[in-house]
């Protein structure tokens, strides 16, 4: 949260579509947390406004004339390796969202999100976490229980897991990690593998969702991760589901 002595953040969107980037300028522009500073249609003019100056996060579209977003991720951390990128697209493409991952994306939402949990996003992805959508999040999940991907999907997957997404260095197996959580806690984490949000969790166990909430961050703390992400991959990793 800001305060009356700190800056808003500077975000770059990113997005061909005028009207939804015009309409998301100022949205955003509502929050006090938030600076758009710059706007751009395609890779190109993207890195143009780099050069000028360089924002705290880029909002990014995937589906650009061009080049696309998440084949220009690469060029945008090197003309910007400080800047973080949250992607917002209609693609809901598990090939893509490894991509985006691999090539060094923060997040990856679909157009789909409500505004307040996409400002909580970018907020999170500032504060150092990952998100993705729940919808691609289940897809993530999927994709690594059943190993049913094209060799390029299983090789940026598997590389995924071990650098962005990888579990505590112990490899912990089923068993100790029933040790670890408590019965409620495993089931909370099971379906943060879903992609449930904590209101859906809290609605599925009849439970607060301040307690959904304290559940997740003992979940996050005894299996030494940091993102619902990464408990996510985690779980279905290692048959936890």
């Amino acid at each position: 949260m800001l305060g009356t002595d700190m800056k808003p953040f500077a975000l770059l969107v990113v997005d061909d579509h005028n009207l939804f980037r015009r309409g998301l300028v100022a949205l955003l522009s509502q929050d006090g947390r938030f600076e758009v500073t710059a706007e751009a249609g395609d890779i190109g003019e993207a890195l143009r406004c780099l050069e000028r100056s360089q924002p705290d996060l880029i909002l990014l579209d995937n589906h650009l004339p061009g080049v696309r977003g998440v084949d220009g991720i690469a060029a945008l951390k090197e003309a910007a390796p400080a800047t973080r990128i949250l992607m917002l697209t209609v693609s809901e493409n598990e090939d893509d969202l490894a991509a985006a991952l691999q090539a060094g994306a923060e997040g990856y939402l679909l157009k789909t999100v409500e505004l307040d949990h996409l400002s909580e996003s970018i907020i999170k992805v500032l504060d150092g976490e990952s998100v993705v959508s729940p919808e691609m999040m289940t897809k993530l999940v999927l994709a690594f229980r059943s190993k049913a991907l094209s060799p390029a999907s299983g090789e940026v997957l598997g590389e995924l897991a071990m650098a962005k997404v990888a579990g505590p260095p112990s490899t912990l197996q089923a068993d100790s990690v029933s040790a670890l959580l408590s019965a409620r806690e495993r089931e909370v984490l099971a379906l943060i593998a879903q992609g449930a949000s904590n209101k859906v969790i809290a609605r599925k166990l009849d439970i607060a969702q301040t307690t959904v909430k304290i559940h997740v961050q003992h979940i996050l703390r005894k299996l030494q991760l940091s993102s619902r992400v990464q408990a996510a991959v985690y779980a279905a990793g290692r048959d936890l589901l």
